[in-house]
């Protein structure tokens, strides 16, 4: 069986270990950088690889990026590569924040033509809870021949760049989905970017809307409906999803993937590169 949303620790549990399954570790701290990497190595999934949000699954900030922007195709390719990613390789992505880093990795992997790809729900506490052993320490370098490599191409129609974004939000069909906090979104509390507020035009759906008090998804039926009203008659395919910097926003576009609803974009570059030009519209308030 292939996973490619979601996969409880139930199932998990009877994947790890086994041969062309590749679990990484996505924890994150944005506060702390180092913060996941620490935990890491405090303990995980047997066998997991951790990846950096910074260093593995983001490129080097520019002048015009916003704060996470995305790695090249290659460097991507490469990236996958060390984690022990080859060509039919089910990846389970897991962090300890209801998924909003594993959903960025998750996400990259769809992008790069590798749909075997699903985050833990629930997350690392969802693993602990069911039973799953945990361990210490620093993963074991892959030998050179074990993985076969994945091609550098990447779905350039995943992802709506600034230019394009600033010339839809005129048209009354698309619909660009913010997932950040609900006081970020309307300007009241910024504790991260320089710039408080939400592009013109952008209606909010926190990504902690896609889960119940158990910290996991809801179920597939109960978020189509949240995202059919959500989306009022539009396709999915004409729709963005941002965040601050293109990392929370892919958990909403998993929970439109656990829907049903397919070919929502990520913009990727999101309100800390939207702010880079200060002639962009910015809107405050709910």
């Amino acid at each position: 069986m292939t996973f490619t949303t979601l996969i409880g620790a139930a199932a998990l549990r009877d994947l790890v270990g086994k041969p062309g399954i590749t679990v990484i570790d996505c924890r994150f701290d944005l506060m702390d950088p180092e913060g996941g990497r620490r935990a890491y190595l405090q303990g995980h999934i047997p066998g997991a690889r951790y990846a950096d949000l910074n260093r593995d699954l983001s490129a080097p900030i520019t002048a015009a990026s916003g704060r996470h922007p995305l790695p090249t195709p290659d460097e991507f390719a490469g990236t996958l590569a060390r984690l022990g990613v080859g060509r039919a390789t089910q990846v389970i992505a897991y962090d300890d924040s209801a998924g909003a880093f594993a959903a960025r990795a998750w996400w990259m992997l769809r992008w790069v033509g590798h749909p075997a790809a699903a985050v833990l729900d629930g997350g690392l506490k969802a693993w602990v809870s069911e039973g799953g052993a945990l361990q210490s320490g620093e993963e074991m370098p892959l030998p050179a021949a074990e993985v076969s490599h994945l091609s550098a191409r990447a779905d350039a129609t995943a992802v709506i760049g600034s230019a394009e974004l600033e010339r839809r939000l005129s048209d009354p069909a698309f619909l660009l989905i913010d997932a950040r906090a609900g006081e970020r979104f309307a300007g009241t509390v910024e504790p991260i970017d320089a710039v408080a507020g939400h592009i013109e035009g952008a209606v909010n759906h926190p990504f902690s809307a896609n889960l119940g008090a158990d910290g996991r998804f809801l179920p597939a039926p109960v978020l189509r409906q949240a995202w059919e009203r959500r989306l009022a008659g539009r396709s999915p395919a004409q729709v963005a999803a941002m965040c601050g910097s293109g990392v929370t926003a892919c958990h909403n576009l998993l929970s439109l993937e656990v829907a049903g609803l397919h070919g929502a974009k990520l913009y990727a570059g999101s309100w800390s590169e939207w702010i880079r030009d200060p002639h962009r519209p910015i809107a405050r308030g709910a």
